[in-house]
C-alpha cells in the first residue's frame, strides 16, 4: 500500500475530476482473472459511486483533503485582483476547466476570482456562469469538509469573501 496514497473507511478525499468524495470501503475484487483491492468513494452530491484501484490512487490524483493552510492560500488568491486574459473565449474555457479539474484548491479559486461578477458589472455569458458554478461548487465543498460546515455556509463564506474584492 502506498504511504501516501492510504485512505481508511470515513475519509474525506479528493478526486481530481469529481471533488470531494468520502471512502466507504476498502473491498476486495476479483476482475478479469485478478484479485483487486479497490476503494470505494462515494460522492453524495452526484449520487455516484467511483472504485479506485488502490494501486492506481496515487497516479489518478486522488489526495487527502486540503490543509488549513492550503486552504487560506486559495481564499488568499480569491482576494486578489482577477486577471482577464484577452484569448479567445473556447481557449480560455478549456485553461479554466483544466484547472478545475486538477482538484488543486488554488487553481480552482483563480478559475473563481476571473470568473466572478459583481453586481455592477456586465452579465456572464452562459458557458462563464456554467464554469464559474463548477469552480464555486468544487471550492466550496471542500472548503466545507476543511472546515467541517455545511455546504452552504462554505458557499456563503466564498461569495462573501469575492463581494468584499
Amino acid at each position: 500500500m502506498l504511504d501516501d496514497a492510504s485512505f481508511s473507511e470515513g475519509d474525506y478525499v479528493v478526486y481530481p475530476t469529481h471533488g470531494v468524495g468520502k471512502v466507504e470501503s476498502i473491498e476486495r475484487q476479483r476482475i478479469a482473472g485478478h484479485e483487486l483491492e479497490l476503494f470505494v468513494i462515494t460522492f453524495d452530491r452526484d449520487r455516484m459511486t467511483l472504485r479506485v484501484p488502490v494501486p492506481k490512487a496515487k497516479q489518478s490524483g486522488l489526495r487527502k483533503l486540503s490543509s488549513s493552510k492550503v486552504m487560506e492560500t486559495a481564499l488568499d488568491k480569491l482576494r486578489g485582483r482577477a486577471k482577464v486574459k484577452r484569448a479567445m473565449w473556447s481557449r480560455r474555457a478549456q485553461e479554466y476547466e483544466a484547472k478545475i479539474n486538477s482538484g488543486d484548491p488554488i487553481s480552482i479559486a483563480e478559475v473563481v476570482r476571473d470568473l466572478h461578477r459583481s453586481a455592477n458589472q456586465p452579465d456572464q455569458s452562459y458557458s462563464e456562469r456554467q464554469i464559474y458554478e463548477a469552480a464555486l461548487e468544487r471550492l466550496a465543498s471542500e472548503l466545507a469538509a476543511v472546515e467541517r460546515i455545511e455546504p452552504d455556509a462554505a458557499t456563503q463564506k466564498l461569495e462573501k469573501l469575492l463581494d468584499a474584492a
